[in-house]
């Protein structure tokens, strides 16, 4: 099986119904592909179903937050939770992922605490987890950066001579179809390509680069963008969480092999703004939102789930409350975190004492000093 066997040939610029890696229809019917066979059992389902929820609760909720000044800025993942959730399970405890400032799903995946996440856009922490500690980066603003970061690790990876073992990892870079267009996204893609390293590159393409449509960004679908710099690329419907998890953990498993890097596009939607400070009102119709919605993550699994008798009324009602309560529970918590000392937005830059910095601190510590009340 190879990640390059489902290569279909959209036209330029279709905007209508693409051809997709596709192994669960927004009706909930189960469909198989040859190259990517997917074995769930029902807890499995449940288990996956669980998460789309949860991650839709805690994203929805720092939404609310920001709306209520709670939060300075938050970039809501409302449409893509299947891309994300299916990517983010497809991973081992030996993979690396280089997120970009959306990515939840996935850091939930990882076993990120929510609130770090919060913290980070609430302006009191610098993102708050250990990277190694959970195989996941800290998130990234600047547009498409992190796939460097992401093809340079996976070529230590590949230097550390543990391609092919069981101990093997890969890794994998998050960003959007807007990123495609600056340049460290593509000079990823040629280091990537010439030194053969252990990457795929996630794609997640919710056609709207803030506020610039897809057909601004490209004349052909991402995916075949791969083939000019000498890796497989394939499409998945983003919003089809088996189908995310069985490319995802093929192109993985397929770059820890030292077969080297491969291109996911997700196909899917952004549901909501690009960020809390956006209105999609302005350039996009209201139309194409509703018909997003019959292609909705979650309402397919779930359809699934009742279909094939694996879920009762109980069940989703017990969803919904543990996320309910997960909701309540990260709101009181981010009200609680307290404000660190301003100083402290010099720690942990850099791991030696830095001129520049030590200059900069200083001279924003005499800065607050010039404020203290002078005492008789």
């Amino acid at each position: 099986m190879t990640i390059d066997s489902m290569r279909a040939t959209p036209r330029p610029g279709e905007a209508a119904d693409p051809q997709f890696v596709q192994l669960l229809t927004p009706e909930g019917e189960r469909v198989e592909h040859p190259d990517y066979p997917l074995d769930l059992t029902p807890d499995d389902v449940r288990d996956l179903y669980r998460d789309l929820v949860m991650v839709r609760r805690i994203d929805l909720e720092a939404v609310a937050l920001t709306r209520q000044g709670e939060l300075g800025i938050w970039a809501s993942l409302l449409g893509q939770e299947a891309a994300q959730i299916g990517s983010g399970r497809a991973m081992n405890e030996h993979d690396m992922a280089f997120p970009t400032y959306r990515e939840h799903g996935v850091a939930y995946c990882r076993g990120v605490d929510p609130l770090n996440l919060l913290g980070l856009f609430r302006g009191v922490n610098h993102g708050g987890w250990n990277p190694a500690e959970h195989g996941f980066h800290l998130y990234t603003i600047v547009i498409g950066s992190q796939t460097l970061h992401a093809a340079g690790y996976a070529m230590g990876i590949q230097r550390d001579g543990v391609l092919g073992t069981p101990g093997a990892g890969a890794a994998i870079a998050y960003f959007g179809d807007g990123a495609t267009s600056q340049g460290d996204v593509n000079e990823a893609f040629v280091f990537a390509s010439v030194f053969n390293a252990p990457v795929v590159f996630f794609c997640q393409n919710n056609q709207w680069a803030i506020s610039e449509p897809l057909e601004r960004q490209t004349r052909i679908p991402l995916y075949q963008r791969a083939q000019g710099f000498g890796f497989p690329g394939v499409r998945v419907d983003g919003n089809d969480v088996f189908a995310c998890l069985a490319v995802t953990r093929a192109a993985l498993a397929q770059a820890r092999d030292g077969q080297g890097p491969s291109f996911v596009e997700a196909y899917t939607y952004r549901m909501g703004a690009h960020t809390t400070t956006d209105d999609p009102t302005r350039y996009r119709h209201k139309a194409d939102e509703e018909a997003w919605k019959l292609k909705d993550p979650i309402e397919r699994v779930r359809s699934y789930l009742v279909r094939n008798g694996l879920a009762d009324a109980g069940f989703f009602d017990s969803v919904d409350a543990d996320a309910k309560t997960a909701a309540r529970a990260l709101r009181e918590a981010c009200l609680s975190l307290p404000d660190p000392e301003p100083g402290a937005i010099f720690e942990h830059v850099y791991a030696e004492p830095h001129p520049l910095m030590t200059a900069e601190q200083e001279a924003f510590a005499a800065y607050l000093a010039s404020f203290e009340e002078v005492t008789a």
